[in-house]
């Protein structure tokens, strides 16, 4: 798995602070935006963050390179509708010899390995004797598998990343999923630690959502995320 942060708004904290502090004031958000500090930013959005007031943190956004993923993957992650995607098309891309996931469980078990590899190497097969016989990949596509590797452009917003990460941090989230998530908290915290500063599962600030299907390791969640900063 390759993340990449590409890009984000600049100054995103300050950003973020403007656009909150212009809501008690009678200047604008640019004027704000000029005479606030580096000391005084922290210090609202700090306070925004606490009290839960994210709605300012929508103007500010995160935009992602995922590479070396699988389809299982990007079908949950596309599951968060305040985002944009652009996805590599396995209808105008050819997938011959295309590179596959092969999840942990698997690799830890030699002969599962060797069946799951023994049918990537059939899938190819197949595909490709499609592609010969006529067949154009946005058809033969249909025999690719859930583990094709894919690469996928993400945006979203600070809210909606901290959405995100409140499921996809969680012990209980799919592995290749939670890896990428706990991946993207890491990057966000070098750019914006004060906005991201309470970023990861939704145990980190109250009892686990999960109710009976908890891990039951909300201590160390909370030691990893919050003690450690990712």
């Amino acid at each position: 798995m390759r993340v990449t942060l590409l890009q984000y708004t600049p100054e995103p904290e300050r950003t973020a602070a403007a656009a909150a502090r212009l809501c008690y004031s009678p200047v604008g958000a640019e004027t704000i935006k000029e005479r606030m500090t580096d000391e005084q930013a922290h210090r609202f959005l700090a306070k925004i963050v606490s009290t839960g007031h994210y709605s300012t943190m929508e103007h500010v956004s995160f935009t992602f390179a995922i590479e070396g993923v699988s389809r299982v993957l990007t079908h949950q992650l596309v599951r968060h509708r305040i985002a944009s995607y652009s996805q590599q098309s396995q209808r105008y891309v050819k997938e011959h010899d295309f590179e596959y996931i092969v999840p942990p469980s698997v690799v830890g078990n030699p002969e599962a390995r060797r069946k799951f590899e023994q049918l990537m190497r059939e899938v190819r097969r197949t595909y490709d004797e499609l592609v010969a016989l006529g067949v154009h990949q946005e058809d033969a596509r249909y025999v690719l598998a859930n583990a094709t590797e894919t690469k996928i452009v993400v945006t979203m917003n600070a809210r909606s990343l901290l959405h995100f990460f409140t499921l996809r941090c969680c012990n209980r989230a799919q592995w290749e999923i939670r890896d990428l998530a706990r991946e993207m908290v890491r990057q966000v915290r070098e750019v914006a630690p004060t906005l991201f500063k309470q970023a990861g599962p939704a145990c980190l600030l109250g009892p686990c959502p999960e109710g009976t299907m908890t891990c039951g390791k909300s201590a160390e969640m909370r030691e990893a995320y919050l003690e450690s900063k990712g």
